[in-house]
């Protein structure tokens, strides 16, 4: 039977427990699993390797995806740091130019020191992506819409030129979740997932994702994730499996709320700029609407000269100031202190992550409430005298 994403959300991956009946996919909340003989196991072994509740949430993401093979982490980072482990010294990467610090911190920190480098490409010109193609590139690392100025990237365009010289293609699709985007259908090689963010979406579980269609690329991250041992254990699984059955319903809340909050601060004479891929202003707005049902909840922003961000920050009261995003509470950061602090300011300030830029991540409160806490909070921050 065909189903709906929506119908994918409650009943894909395992549905329930066939041998109690229960609705729900038990915790195997184990270490191990006795074996009947010598190299005779009931399919598991020990719970690094696999975890039948873990191995539910993965065949669900897969599902989600439209992937074949799903792989659940520790963290998003933790999913991250197991993908970029399939290269090689001599490798590079071409990156999207603003994207999660934690991921070019692992970049620039961890894997430069192993001689697997990386260049930093506005992603969303394709024939900039072509020029950089050099043979010593594996793979695009693209984010879309990107963190923190929500740059939207043409993944199908990107796949294909990418393709054409045997480089694979990495999206982060965490802003947007398979609800509203599936990389794999559009030409990506591999699909990553902070679950801790909108997956989850309660603020309660931190995990990491990654999808994938090749079996050889699946058997080598397989590889990977068992070596390495960043699993996700069975009680997170479990929060995660929860979690995701209201994705749909939440999103779709996430995204009215975002859009409405999106058009009046682009109204608001205080602001100074808006990105959002949901104005029709935006420059990937076009783009965005192709390959994507929705453009998603994350909004950032910048206030004029004479407001004050900080006293912006402080004088919140239903909006929290909080690092990561995807909640159903919502939650503004300052990208240069907070999730981006990792990247030098020179190349902050180069691509538009300034002092004054402001993150939010809008949550599923009464939309009027979330605009009432900003607009007070904007009239705080005003400089006085």
């Amino acid at each position: 039977m065909s189903l709906n994403i929506n119908s994918i959300l409650i009943h894909g991956g395992i549905d329930g427990d066939e041998v109690t009946g229960a609705v729900n996919v038990p915790i195997y909340q184990t270490s191990t699993f006795k074996q009947d003989g010598i190299g005779e196991d009931r399919g598991w072994e020990y719970s690094r390797t696999g975890n039948p509740t873990r191995a539910a949430l993965e065949k669900l993401i897969a599902d989600l995806e439209q992937g074949k093979y799903g792989l659940a982490f520790a963290s998003g980072l933790a999913a991250i740091t197991t993908v970029l482990s399939i290269f090689e010294t001599g490798d590079k990467l071409i990156v999207s130019d603003n994207i999660y610090g934690g991921t070019f911190r692992v970049l620039d920190k961890v894997f430069k020191r192993f001689g697997i480098t990386y260049e930093s490409v506005n992603t969303s010109d394709e024939e900039l992506v072509a020029s950089k193609l050099t043979d010593d590139v594996k793979a695009v690392y693209i984010e879309t819409p990107a963190n923190p100025l929500l740059t939207i990237t043409d993944i199908a365009k990107v796949s294909e030129i990418a393709h054409a010289k045997g480089k694979l293609v990495i999206v982060d699709n965490t802003f947007l979740t398979p609800y509203l985007q599936r990389p794999l259908t559009l030409g990506a090689d591999i699909v990553l997932h902070s679950g801790t963010k909108y997956l989850g979406g309660h603020s309660d579980v931190v995990s990491g994702f990654a999808v994938v269609n090749d079996d050889k690329l699946a058997e080598q991250l397989y590889f990977l994730q068992n070596a390495m041992g960043g699993v996700l254990g069975p009680q997170d699984s479990f929060l995660m499996i929860r979690g995701i059955k209201t994705l749909g319903v939440r999103m779709d809340r996430h995204v009215s709320n975002a859009v409405k909050v999106a058009e009046w601060l682009n109204n608001k004479e205080e602001i100074s700029k808006v990105y959002y891929p949901g104005l029709k202003t935006a420059e990937g707005y076009e783009v965005n609407k192709r390959q994507a049902d929705g453009p998603g909840a994350m909004i950032s922003f910048e206030l004029k000269e004479g407001y004050d961000a900080r006293l912006f920050f402080k004088s919140l009261k239903l909006v929290t100031l909080a690092e990561s995003l995807g909640g159903v509470e919502s939650l503004v950061c300052h990208p240069a202190t907070m999730t981006h602090a990792a990247i030098p300011k020179e190349i902050r300030d180069k691509v538009g992550i300034t002092e004054g830029l402001i993150r939010l991540s809008v949550g599923i409160e009464d939309a009027d409430d979330i605009i009432s806490d900003i607009e007070a909070a904007i009239e705080e921050s005003k400089v006085k005298g």
